[in-house]
This record gives C-alpha cells, sequence and structure tokens, in this order.
C-alpha cells in the first residue's frame, strides 16, 4: 500500500520542473493528482525540460504511473480560477486531501530588480504569481479541508525569502518569498483546529532542466554550501513527501530550508 492511496493533491506549477517532480512523487504514493499550470504543456519553453518528459503532459505522466489525473490551465494570480478549479476537483473526487502551492517565479534580472529601483509591473507581477497565488490557491481549497477536517498544506518559498541577494537584486523575488513562509506560520495557527497541517519548504539552488539551460556558471554554485553540491528535484520531492504524509504528523507552521547548508550572504 502506498503512504497516500485513496488520497488526492492538488499541485500547482506542475506542468514543468519542481511541480511536475511533485505532482509525479504523489503519484507514485498513490494519489490522484490535479496539475494546475498557465499551459500543461510549459515544458516546451525549455529543451532541457522537454527531454525529461515521458510523455505529452504531466497529467499523461501521472496516468501512466496508474493514477487519476486532472489538468486545469489557468493563472494562479485569479482568485476565481482557483475556486472554479478547487470546486471540480471535489465535485469530482469528492475530497481534497493535499495542496501544494508550488507556482510561482521571478521576472527580470538581478541588476533590474534592485531593492531601491523596482519597476512597478515587475513588482505586481512577482507578488502576485508567487505570493498573492500562494494565498488564493490556499483559500481555495481551505473550505473543503475544513469540512473535512484533515489535510496537508505545503508552501513554497526559497533561500531567498531568508537571505538577500548580492547587491540587493531580485528584491521583489525574496520579499515575496518571505512573505509565503510568514503566511504559512499564520495560516498554521489558523488551521490546526481543524486537523490541517500547513509547512513551508524552502529551497536552495536546485538544478531543474531550466536552470541548467539557463546558468553556465551553475556548477560554481555548489561551492557556496555545506554539502557542496546543488539540490535535486528529488532531494526536495523527499522533503514533500515528509511533509504530506503521516511522517509529518506533529509537525505544522514550519519553514524547512532545503539548501544542503547554504552560508548567509553567499547567494
Amino acid at each position: 500500500m502506498g503512504k497516500l492511496n485513496g488520497k488526492t493533491a492538488i499541485v500547482t506549477g506542475a506542468g514543468r520542473g519542481l511541480g511536475r517532480v511533485y505532482a509525479l512523487r504523489l503519484a507514485s504514493l498513490g494519489a490522484d493528482v490535479a496539475v494546475v499550470d498557465k499551459s500543461l504543456t510549459s515544458y516546451r519553453e525549455f529543451q532541457a525540460e522537454a527531454d525529461l518528459m515521458t510523455a505529452e503532459s504531466t497529467v499523461k505522466e501521472i496516468e501512466n504511473l496508474g493514477r487519476r489525473a486532472l489538468g486545469f490551465e489557468l493563472d494562479v494570480a485569479d482568485r476565481g480560477a482557483l475556486e472554479d478549479m478547487a470546486k471540480a476537483v471535489f465535485d469530482t473526487w469528492g475530497r481534497i486531501d493535499i495542496l501544494v502551492a508550488n507556482a510561482g517565479g521571478g521576472s527580470g534580472t538581478p541588476m533590474t530588480t534592485r531593492a531601491s529601483d523596482l519597476a512597478a509591473q515587475d513588482l505586481t507581477l512577482v507578488i502576485e504569481r508567487n505570493l498573492y497565488g500562494t494565498i488564493f490557491s490556499v483559500n481555495a481549497v481551505a473550505p473543503y479541508m475544513k469540512q473535512a477536517r484533515t489535510g496537508k498544506i505545503v508552501t513554497i518559498s526559497s533561500g531567498s525569502g531568508g537571505q538577500a541577494g548580492e547587491a540587493g537584486g531580485y528584491a521583489h523575488y525574496g520579499t515575496a518569498k518571505a512573505g509565503i513562509a510568514m503566511y504559512t506560520r499564520y495560516l498554521a495557527q489558523d488551521v490546526g483546529e481543524y486537523g490541517i497541517h500547513a509547512n513551508c519548504l524552502a529551497p536552495g539552488y536546485t538544478d531543474t532542466g531550466r536552470l541548467l539551460q539557463l546558468s553556465t556558471d551553475a556548477p560554481g554554485t555548489a561551492q557556496k554550501n555545506a554539502l557542496r553540491r546543488n539540490g535535486t528535484p528529488e532531494d526536495l520531492a523527499n522533503v514533500i513527501e515528509f511533509l504530506t504524509t503521516d511522517l509529518s504528523s506533529f509537525v505544522t507552521g514550519a519553514v524547512i530550508q532545503a539548501d544542503g547548508g547554504t552560508v548567509l550572504g553567499a547567494v
């Protein structure tokens, strides 16, 4: 029996990258998974991501594992669309046990997003994509979990949400991710009485296909943490497994750094 047999999960930003790996891990543990992304074929934007696919979409990959899957194309900054998605999942499967609010991402470059000179367009986009998208995702599923008096919610922050980047660049992204961590602490206090766990994963530099394709100096980042290597998607999926199964039965309100022991100020 899988650890998550009979459970259902929603993973946002699961069309590619870490979200895809999280969704596949949950499916391998026995869960039926709803895949949410702006495009269910977003992997096509990066050849390195496309090379990892074993089917035409994460939805099909989950089905190939013998689990049920649903696919939704939407923007997590659209609260109404998320509410419609959650209702569709509940109407189809009769329950929502797990949410991994993974969708997010940055905009611009470190040089063009310094704290003292943030363009309003970049700031709004990144705050909506990360902080608002996380809150809206949680708000969409919380009523169903409260009704069932059980649930596992995992939000995704970042190492950038706990320490400033060099020269103050990418300030909008770090600020949004810091907000997600604090929001999760408040959330845990709010929903604990319903038997719902809320925790936050804060990854360090991780070798996704997209980052390996975009970063020519990726190997150098491994020298900035205690383990002297970059993280892998499977490293982070291990933490997702812990936080979505009974292994974390007395863990809530936690922000778990999975960064190989990155030194403060090294990123």
